[in-house]
């Protein structure tokens, strides 16, 4: 009888092939490959396509691949004016604020005075990113330049006409002054009072006339649209924060308030300067009149203790807490300008801070 000894498996062995096979099956079953969705190879040839060229380009043509890289660089992440930028719509809103940034001969300042304008600065810069408004920021270094005519304080008409050049499409121009800290940054002014000037503003001096100007002039229309926004405080028109929209009628004022006639002839006499030249326009001529809307003092210019002292007791000049912003006008007159900057800076941080930022 014939062996089959050499053809027999012991059963550990086929045990162990039985359980070759089943890891096997789990591997193939787990860990192959999918095949890619007909949607994810159409969107990786569509890729390739577009990159491959510029591949091709970039290895072909390496200097001038490195020019067209470097003038893209500049134009997206740089303000310089020759090389093409991508357009945006133009803000609604620009603010205006004069600075000497650089310090220079003409300005020796202090480290207060320093840290004052960075704060001023960063205040502002915040305020039109949160709300997409646009910023400028004109140099003072060469404020000199108006001394030979008197009227080194009339600078604000003048920037203002430029900046009306320079941005041709914006509708609102926010003049402030660098002593000014914007309180609560999240309001947008829309909110606050662009678009409810009807609501906000009063027309004419019957209740609020601090400097007794005539209460009403002939031929005053008051019907007509508000392009310009101002305050009034203890000393008359306050002209550290102020708006003007652009138009036909802004453009007249601007030109008739910058005559020479008006700095030539007063200068002696008015001793606020520019704002003078407006308070006597406002008291002469219906046509300017007639588009002046007044905020009260504390919607865009509340002050700090200390200025209008001979108002102490009259809360409406003074700031109450979120209030939008204050203006330290006058602290370089015997107060404290870096002080009482650093103290309204922390107040409105505390304001801002979140309930769960516990270590802010």
């Amino acid at each position: 009888m014939a062996s089959n000894k050499g053809f027999a498996l012991p059963f550990t062995h086929l045990n162990d092939l039985e359980k070759t096979d089943a890891m096997n099956a789990e591997y193939s079953k787990t860990f192959k490959p999918n095949k890619k969705s007909s949607w994810s190879a159409s969107v990786s040839s569509i890729i390739q396509q577009f990159v491959r060229p510029l591949t091709e380009f970039a290895l072909k043509y390496k200097k001038l691949s490195i020019v067209l890289l470097t003038l893209a660089c500049l134009s997206l992440l740089t303000s310089i004016p020759f090389v093409p930028h991508w357009r945006t719509a133009s803000p609604k809103v620009v603010i205006i604020l004069a600075a000497n940034e650089g310090g220079g001969v003409l300005k020796w300042k202090s480290p207060q005075e320093w840290s004052v304008e960075r704060s001023s600065i960063a205040n502002k810069k915040h305020y039109a990113k949160v709300h997409g408004y646009g910023l400028t920021i004109k140099d003072m270094t060469i404020k000199k330049r108006y001394s030979h005519e008197w009227r080194e304080s009339w600078e604000k008409v003048d920037i203002m006409k430029q900046t009306m050049r320079q941005f041709p499409e914006t509708e609102w121009f926010w003049w402030l002054d660098l002593h000014t800290y914007i309180m609560e940054p999240h309001i947008s002014l829309e909110e606050h009072f662009l678009d409810i000037l009807d609501n906000t503003t009063y027309r004419t001096l019957d209740t609020f006339n601090p400097l007794n100007l005539p209460t009403d002039i002939p031929y005053t229309d008051y019907q007509q649209e508000i392009d310009m926004i101002i305050t009034q405080d203890c000393g008359g028109f306050n002209l550290g924060s102020f708006l003007m929209r652009r138009s036909s009628w802004s453009e007249m004022l601007l030109d008739i308030w910058w005559d020479p006639a008006m700095y030539e002839q007063m200068h002696m006499q008015w001793e606020h300067k520019e704002q003078d030249a407006l308070e006597t326009l406002y008291s002469t001529q219906a046509w300017i009149r007639e588009k002046v809307g007044f905020l009260p003092l504390r919607k865009i210019n509340a002050f700090p203790p200390g200025a209008c002292s001979d108002k102490a007791d009259d809360p409406q000049y003074f700031y109450h807490d979120h209030d939008f912003v204050i203006n330290m006008a006058g602290c370089e007159w015997g107060r404290d300008c870096w002080g009482e900057m650093e103290h309204y800076k922390a107040l409105s941080k505390k304001f801002q801070k979140r309930w769960w930022k516990f270590w802010a």
